[in-house]
């Protein structure tokens, strides 16, 4: 079979990483020297590795990260009060599989959102769907999706994500009672079923208060929902952005 021919079999079976592979045997001349098993073995590893960065390069795309973060760059100084022990925990992303929750909280600047994308960053890495929203918009969303009926089909999309962020909590100085039945039904929804990540200036002990302040008779059951098998984060210390090194959250 003339080497055309190989190429254009390989195009139609859709292989474009065995085909780059196969191209560039083809260049270098030791090839040749090599057994057959030997070349099919390489072009069979080319093939995965290139459906496996092109399943990276999809999933980046889709969660839509507020920023490049990478776990290898977080900052262990230790008044930021970050446990190298649990991020190394969490790194391994065994809570996403048991569809457990990570609440992210501390002062403006001190690297909240930076965390929540390095997690987001290293679940796509690992091949989980993973999807990242400001808080106040997904509420915005499923607000107007209660008016114009698609509401349920909505709550499936952020629900159908194995990595659900959920950035800055406290956005807005009060949530309405309808934002607050809107969280319910999303957090309920995951529960048990998909892990999530929740980032807020407000601490922990205080939002509870902050739901109650809206919708009493729903504060308590968000809160369980949260905090059931929750890895809980404080980040401390001054600003980031007083550093010019260092990514802003």
């Amino acid at each position: 079979m003339l080497l055309n021919e190989v190429r254009e079999k390989l195009h139609e079976l859709k292989l474009p990483g065995m085909l780059e592979a196969f191209d560039s045997q083809l260049s270098i001349a030791r090839s040749s020297e090599m057994s057959f098993e030997d070349r099919l073995g390489l072009l069979a590893s080319a093939e995965i590795t290139f459906r496996e960065n092109r399943r990276l390069a999809t999933l980046l795309r889709l969660a839509k990260l507020k920023m490049r973060a990478d776990i290898n760059d977080i900052n262990y100084d230790a008044r930021r009060s970050i446990s190298r022990s649990q991020i190394a925990n969490l790194s391994t992303c065994n809570w996403i599989q048991k569809g457990f929750n990570v609440l992210i909280t501390g002062a403006t600047g001190t690297g909240k959102t930076y965390l929540a994308c390095a997690l987001g960053h290293r679940a796509c890495l690992r091949g989980f769907p993973v999807q990242f929203h400001k808080m106040g918009l997904l509420l915005d969303e499923l607000q107007q999706a209660k008016i114009d009926g698609s509401f349920r089909s909505r709550l499936k999309f952020y629900n159908r994500c194995a990595l659900l962020i959920l950035d800055d909590l406290s956005v807005k100085a009060r949530l309405t009672e309808s934002d607050c039945e809107l969280l319910y039904e999303v957090v309920d929804g995951r529960l048990g079923t998909g892990a999530t990540i929740v980032t807020s200036q407000l601490p922990l002990n205080k939002w509870h208060e902050y739901f109650m302040a809206s919708y009493p008779t729903t504060a308590d059951a968000i809160m369980d929902r949260l905090l059931t098998n929750a890895t809980k984060i404080e980040l401390k210390g001054e600003s980031l952005r007083n550093h010019i090194d260092v990514m802003a959250e």
